[in-house]
Formats: C-alpha cells, sequence, structure tokens
C-alpha cells in the first residue's frame, strides 16, 4: 500500500506516529509524511521521507497574541470538561464552544495546507491517509484522491466525544448548519475539491487508538476503534552517562513541559516554587527545564539536576514517581513504565481530564496548575513514594498496555480496513 502519514507542524504529535509508520515500512508499505515545512527536518530525523506542504500555520503566534486578554480556558471550554455526564453540557455552551475553538485553532492550522495536500494526494494516490485528530485538512485530501483514511489519536479521545453530545444536543434543539461552526467551516473546505461533508471529516472512518482501556472516557461515539500498544519515541537521543548509573535516592523527574513553555513563553506553576519544594524530600530530583527558564533559577540544591532534555524512555524507567503537566505523551510513556505520577494540568484542553483519568485508574494523582503550589506539589510527590497502591495501580495499566497488539501487528488490520472501505466505495 501507499500510505500517507498526515500532522500539522507539531513535533510532539508527530512522534507519536513514528513507530506505526516504520511498522508499515518494515512490512514493506510506501510510507511518505506530509506536513508543514517546519516539521520536515523532524521528519527526516526520524528516517521517514518529508512531503513539505503548504504554508506554515501561525497557531502558537496567535495564542500568545490572545491570551492576555482572552485566556485560553475560556476559548475551551469543552474539552477540559469532556469527562462530564452528558446532562451537564448545555445547548448554548456546545454551540458557542465550536464558534469559539473553529476560527482560532482548527482554521488556523488546516487553512494554509489544504489546498496542497489534496495536491498531493492526487498525484501521489495513496490507498490510506493516517492523520492526527485536527489536521481536517487530511481527511478533506483522502477523499478527494479516493483514499481510505483513519485518525490517529495522540490522547484521551476529547473530539468525538464531545462531537458525540453536540449532535445530540443539536438534534434535541432542533439546530440546523449554522449552529455548527465546525461544520460549516469543513463544508466550504471540502467543497472546494470536489467532496461533501459527512461526519466522517471530523471522527475518520476509523480511528487508531493506543490509550489503554483504564484511560478512555465512557460513554464516547460508536466508533470503529483499532487499538495499538504505546511505544515510546521521543526523538533523537543520546544516553547521558549519568543515566548509567543506578540512582542512590529515589529519583523524582519534574516534566511540566518543554515545549509547550517554549512556544508559550514559560509553565503554568513555578518551576523554582516546585523544584526548591520537592528537593526538601529524601529524592534525587531531574529536572527537565528549558533553558530559558533553568536561567531563572536562582539556586538549585544539591540533589537536583537541571537538563534541558533527557530521553524519556530511557530516564522514566529509572524514576520512582513524576510531576507531569498532563502531556499525553508524558502520561503515557510514564505509565508504559509503571512509574506513579502527579499530573499538574493547565485548564485547557484535555490536560485535566487526562489527569482524572490517572487518578480514577490509582495511578496517580491530579492538580489543577492554578491551585498547585510547591507544597502542595511536595506532598503529592511524598504520597507516590510512601504508599504502594499508586505503583500497583501504574502496573496494572502498564500490563492493559502491553496486552494491546503491537504496531507491527496492527499493520495486518490497516490492510483489511482498507479493503473493506474500498469495498464499501466499489
Amino acid at each position: 500500500m501507499r500510505v500517507l502519514i498526515v500532522t500539522h507542524a507539531e513535533r510532539s504529535h508527530f512522534l507519536g506516529m513514528v513507530p506505526l509508520a516504520w511498522a508499515l515500512v518494515t512490512a514493506g508499505h510506501d510510507v511518505r509524511v506530509a506536513s508543514q515545512p517546519e516539521l520536515a527536518p523532524v521528519i527526516a530525523a526520524a528516517g521517514l521521507p518529508a512531503v513539505p506542504v503548504g504554508r506554515e500555520h501561525s497557531f502558537w503566534r496567535v495564542l500568545n497574541t490572545f491570551s492576555a486578554f482572552d485566556p485560553l480556558a475560556d476559548r475551551l471550554p469543552l474539552f477540559g470538561r469532556a469527562d462530564r455526564p452528558d446532562e451537564e453540557f448545555g445547548w448554548e455552551e456546545l454551540k458557542d464552544g465550536y464558534r469559539r475553538v473553529v476560527p482560532w485553532w482548527w482554521r488556523v492550522l488546516n487553512d494554509p495546507m489544504v489546498a496542497d495536500l489534496t495536491a498531493f494526494c492526487l498525484h501521489w494516490r495513496p490507498d490510506l491517509v493516517i492523520w492526527d485528530p485536527t489536521t481536517y485538512a487530511a481527511p478533506i485530501a483522502a477523499r478527494a484522491a479516493g483514499a481510505a483514511h483513519a485518525r490517529h489519536m495522540w490522547g484521551v479521545d476529547v473530539l468525538a466525544r464531545v462531537r458525540a453530545v453536540f449532535l445530540r444536543r443539536r438534534d434535541e434543539a432542533g439546530g440546523g448548519p449554522a449552529d455548527d461552526a465546525l461544520a460549516g467551516w469543513l463544508s466550504r473546505r471540502a467543497a472546494a475539491h470536489g467532496v461533501e461533508f459527512t461526519e466522517e471529516l471530523v471522527t475518520g472512518q476509523f480511528t487508531i487508538d493506543y490509550v489503554p482501556p483504564s484511560l478512555r472516557l465512557p460513554g464516547g461515539p460508536p466508533l470503529t476503534r483499532v487499538p495499538m500498544r504505546y511505544v515510546p519515541h521521543n526523538g533523537r537521543s543520546v544516553l547521558p552517562a549519568w543515566l548509567r548509573e543506578p540512582p542512590e535516592r529515589p529519583r523524582v523527574c519534574l516534566c511540566l513541559g518543554l515545549s509547550a513553555a517554549e512556544r508559550s513563553g514559560g509553565y503554568a506553576v513555578s518551576m523554582a516554587e516546585v523544584v526548591e519544594a520537592v528537593s526538601a524530600l529524601d529524592v534525587e530530583v531531574v529536572a527537565l527545564v528549558s533553558p530559558a527558564a533553568g536561567e531563572r533559577l536562582v539556586t538549585v540544591p544539591g540533589n537536583v539536576r537541571v537538563v534541558p532534555f533527557a530521553p524519556l524512555h530511557q530516564l522514566l524507567p529509572t524514576c520512582a514517581a513524576v510531576v507531569d503537566h498532563g502531556g499525553s505523551a508524558t502520561v503515557l510513556n510514564t505509565l508504559a513504565h509503571a512509574v506513579p505520577q502527579l499530573v499538574v494540568a493547565r485548564p485547557t484542553f484535555c490536560e485535566p481530564v487526562i489527569g482524572r483519568r490517572v487518578t480514577a485508574a490509582g495511578a496517580g494523582l491530579d492538580l489543577p496548575s492554578e491551585e498547585a503550589t510547591g507544597e502542595l506539589v511536595r506532598d503529592a510527590v511524598r504520597r507516590l513514594l510512601a504508599e504502594p497502591g499508586f505503583a500497583g495501580a501504574s502496573a496494572r495499566v502498564r500490563a492493559e498496555m502491553v496486552a494491546m497488539p503491537s504496531p507491527n501487528a496492527v499493520v495486518a488490520e490497516l490492510e483489511e480496513q482498507v479493503e473493506r472501505h474500498r469495498a464499501v466505495s466499489a
């Protein structure tokens, strides 16, 4: 098969797709990765053919410009609470939520690449397009070229969950096309390439999902899901000398979002306060801190190691606890190594939901970033280290992950899905 993997230019989203990409390559399929030009060096560094399409998106510039007077949490009222019961979602809230999120987020990411991506698909004619779940340009291009297509999730599927509730509330309220900002935007973009809008452009023909059962949201829409084991992949890395020696005391990793800090100009909590508080415990602290934030650490205690980067799949097996920001890759990396974690989540996208799912599974604790203090973080870390139930629950979630089909095993299922969708289209 010819398989095209598509994501907008966001490194952390692409890295989660690399294990499946290489499984397809080693099974003999022709794989290419399309994204905006900024991501091409990252794709090439993973050993995969990069196809630059369209123009760079301006998402982070737009986000930082407007956040000062329109906080991100106010513009994402739906997704950070996607684990609420259905009855707690009001129609006006849902309708307004889509009207807010479509213009400044999904249009900004996708409009610069729709035309060029579609032109490439019409030229190359892939059999299957695998797409990041917010890269809506991809299903339009896939449909225009007659390819099967599937979402590749990078976290808890809050998108499909909220969409399902929105559609039910719309039908109950007797809403029409003018009430659906997402469908309106996608309909216009799809029509320009001869494609008619259906919900398939939102949720794919099927979904590849590496979130373990314990973390998935109950009551989601009836989608075809292909489960796949999460395989940690953190990009190019060199194993540092200090990681080759076992720690003398319990090691605690502080990873509050390197990419987010670099893009948005800082952390959601005071890194200096957290470092000082956690280092007061009888532990060794490894703080993954962006260079700019590291310069603001006036004093660094003797039991703290500050580094700008360490390969998580090498660091986490040596850790007894992790403090993270709720990013899907970090949370799943941590669970893959059965390490208890404290999720200090921003009130933005799916991070609060992921944190609460980790807590519900017993594999850690969660703490909203706006409530976090150094003292509360230290107390939570102390609990993670002292109470064995957290490690036991983390091991149970890891066992769920290991039981899921590997990327190599999933390739056969993808081949069957492509044939199935070809038969339906014939």
